[in-house]
């Protein structure tokens, strides 16, 4: 419980860090089951693909158990779903969507128009789930909507690719359609620094407006992405009336200390 309390805390720093430099540099309002955690390579309005950025060495991060490493579809499913976080882990207010899990296979795509659309698993992929959760509607606040992701590369270099092909999609699409009905907008991305406490390989922080035709005003909308070897997962809120960002990205950081901790114990691993 203590080792787990201080990887909150570093956790928590690392994205206060990155949630300050996004709201220095965001014009707009801070404001998701919006988006799967792996990108595919940009296309152009031609049909093109345009180039992704290097991605960067990973930091300190942790050691894993090379024996205990996914190989297959099926030892990287039952990795994933040991993983994923359920409403348990965002918080007591928490409930199971219905589905609660993503259809197996299903891979969102960003599309070259800035919409998510569906398309199909890529081959760098083993595995990928996502688990929806929410607090339902009461009191006067409207119904807020969690999702936690995680998906399996075949190697640490896809997954780091995923991490680098994250920073350029906000800067390729600043305004993101998620369905009909619901957009992002002002989207700004940051990766912090990290240093020899860190307790990741990578971490992504991203924060926009997330605009919902049922919701009078813009809401704040958080992307949390981190990678350890292959496997990369992200917590991610879509703000609703009645909710502060300060308190519902607290729960977001539990829930991605749980889904770290929950990767370093199916695979053996040791900070």
């Amino acid at each position: 419980m203590r080792d787990t309390y201080g990887r909150a805390l570093r956790t928590g720093a690392a994205v206060a860090a990155g949630m300050a430099l996004l709201a220095a540099c965001s014009p707009g309002d801070g404001g998701g089951d919006g988006k799967p955690p792996r990108r595919t390579p940009s296309t152009s309005a031609s049909g093109t693909l345009t180039p992704s950025p290097t991605p960067t060495p990973s930091g300190p991060g942790v050691t894993l158990d090379p024996k205990k490493a996914p190989r297959t579809a099926a030892d990287a499913k039952r990795l994933a779903l040991a993983v994923v976080a359920g409403p348990d882990a965002w918080g007591p207010e928490y409930v199971k969507r219905s589905p609660f899990l993503s259809a197996p296979g299903s891979w969102p795509v960003l599309d070259a128009n800035c919409t998510w659309d569906a398309g199909s698993l890529p081959d760098s992929v083993l595995y990928s789930v996502t688990s929806y959760s929410e607090i339902p509607a009461a009191g006067g606040k409207g119904v807020l909507r969690v999702a936690a992701t995680v998906t399996i590369h075949r190697t640490e270099s896809d997954a780091d690719w995923e991490m680098a092909e994250t920073l350029e999609e906000a800067l390729r699409c600043p305004d993101q359609r998620l369905r009909e009905g619901e957009r992002i907008s002002g989207l700004t991305s940051v990766s912090p620094l990290y240093d020899d406490q860190s307790t990741t390989d990578d971490l992504i922080v991203e924060r926009g407006s997330y605009l919902n035709e049922a919701f009078k005003k813009p809401q704040f909308y958080t992307w949390f992405q981190t990678r350890i070897g292959q496997v990369s997962f992200a917590t991610v809120i879509k703000g609703a009336p009645g909710y502060t960002e300060a308190k519902i990205t607290d729960a977001q950081v539990r829930a991605n200390v749980i889904m770290q901790d929950r990767v370093k114990k199916q695979w053996g691993a040791h900070s």
